[in-house]
């Protein structure tokens, strides 16, 4: 039996200039409800957005690193999941408020058929969304152990797959 992962606890970015992230992170996790402390680690500032299901970490980048680019190996962009379409409405809305520069929200179909979204970028390129809690997430999320979940396409199974003596496959 795998050993489940019950969550996500913490994500950890490395930002180009503190002061300036600090500045949009106060913003953007404002308006997702996180708290902020503030602390260090191995001598390097670090911020912490604490949310009630994960933390949402900045610490400085080292001098003389590339920029971040969603295209090369690492992370591609991070989504935040709120419960449902008006959330999303909502979170876009209050952004903008804050000055935070993000796309209308709507539906993408490309993704799946429930898929609605608004996207936006942190000071370093880094892409984040704001994302409905879509049907097929759900029943994933509440059948995993009940049911196998198949959608037009797509199928996902409670048991992992068979590996046999020799090894996968």
């Amino acid at each position: 039996m795998p050993v489940e992962v019950i969550g996500i606890d913490h994500v950890y970015v490395a930002v180009r200039d503190m002061e300036r992230s600090e500045e949009f992170y106060d913003r953007v996790m404002a308006v997702l409800g996180f708290r902020k402390r503030q602390g260090t680690i191995g001598g390097d500032p670090h911020f912490f957005y604490y949310g009630r299901h994960f933390a949402y970490s900045l610490r400085p980048a080292r001098e003389g690193t590339p920029n971040h680019d969603p295209y090369a190996p690492g992370l591609h962009h991070f989504c935040f999941r709120v419960v449902d379409e008006e959330a999303v409405d909502r979170a876009a809305s209050e952004l903008a408020e804050a000055g935070v520069e993000a796309t209308e929200p709507r539906y993408y179909p490309e993704y799946g058929p429930d898929y609605y979204a608004t996207f936006f970028e942190d000071p370093d390129g880094i892409r984040l969304e704001v994302m409905n809690f879509r049907e097929l997430r759900r029943k994933i999320m509440y059948d995993w152990e009940t049911r196998e979940v198949r959608v037009p396409g797509k199928f996902y199974s409670p048991r992992p797959p068979h590996r046999s003596a020799e090894g996968p496959g």
